[in-house]
C-alpha cells in the first residue's frame, strides 16, 4: 500500500480527478497544485498531478518539484487529448490518463515506485556491503571487515564469507 500525494486545483474530490484512485487501497492525500505545498511536504511514495486542465502550471510545478527534489516519482493525470502536449522535459516519470481502471492506476505505482527504490538503491554507495553482526563484506572492492579490522582473505575465501554472510542460519555441506 503506497503512500500517494495528489496535487490538483480541482476543487471536486480525488475520485472526480481519477476515480480509480479512490476504489484503490492506497492512502491518498489531496493538496493544491502550489509552491506552497512544498514548504511542509508530508512523507509520500509517489506523487500525482492533475494535468488535466491546466497544462503551464502542471508543467512549471513539476519542473519545481524536480529541482527541489521530491524524492518521489510523479505521475501526471491527462485527458486523451492531452497526451501530445507532453514531451521528456516536463519532468513526469509517467503520465495516466483520468479513464485507466484500478488495475492499470495499482499497476503504474508498483512499477513507479518500485523503479524509484531501485534508483536510489543503485546510487546508494553502501548498496554493494553485505553486514552479518559485525561482518561488513563490500563486494565491489573485495574487501571484508570485523568491527572495522580488514581481513587479509584469498579469493575462494572472501567468496566463501560472502556466501555463507549472504544465506544467514543455514547449514551447508562440504561440497
Amino acid at each position: 500500500m503506497a503512500k500517494v500525494l495528489l496535487l490538483t486545483n480541482s476543487h471536486a474530490a480525488s475520485a472526480d480527478v481519477l476515480p480509480a484512485l479512490g476504489l484503490l487501497q492506497h492512502t491518498c492525500k489531496v493538496a493544491p497544485l502550489e509552491a506552497s505545498v512544498l514548504v511542509d511536504t508530508p512523507v509520500m511514495d509517489i506523487v500525482f498531478i492533475d494535468a488535466r486542465r491546466d497544462f503551464p502550471a502542471a508543467k512549471s510545478f513539476t519542473r519545481l518539484l524536480a529541482t527541489t527534489g521530491v524524492g518521489a516519482p510523479i505521475i501526471a493525470i491527462t485527458t486523451e487529448g492531452g497526451l501530445s502536449a507532453f514531451t521528456a522535459d516536463w519532468g513526469f516519470t509517467d503520465v495516466i490518463l483520468d479513464t485507466a481502471g484500478p488495475a492499470e492506476v495499482d499497476a503504474r505505482i508498483r512499477i513507479a515506485v518500485g523503479a524509484h527504490a531501485a534508483y536510489i538503491e543503485s546510487t546508494d554507495p553502501t548498496s554493494s556491503e553485505i553486514r552479518q553482526g559485525d561482518v561488513v563484506i563490500d563486494e565491489h572492492s573485495y574487501t571484508a571487515k570485523i568491527k572495522g579490522t580488514a581481513l587479509d582473505l584469498t579469493f575462494k575465501e572472501f567468496e566463501l564469507l560472502k556466501y555463507l554472510a549472504q544465506h544467514p542460519g543455514r547449514v551447508f555441506t562440504r561440497a
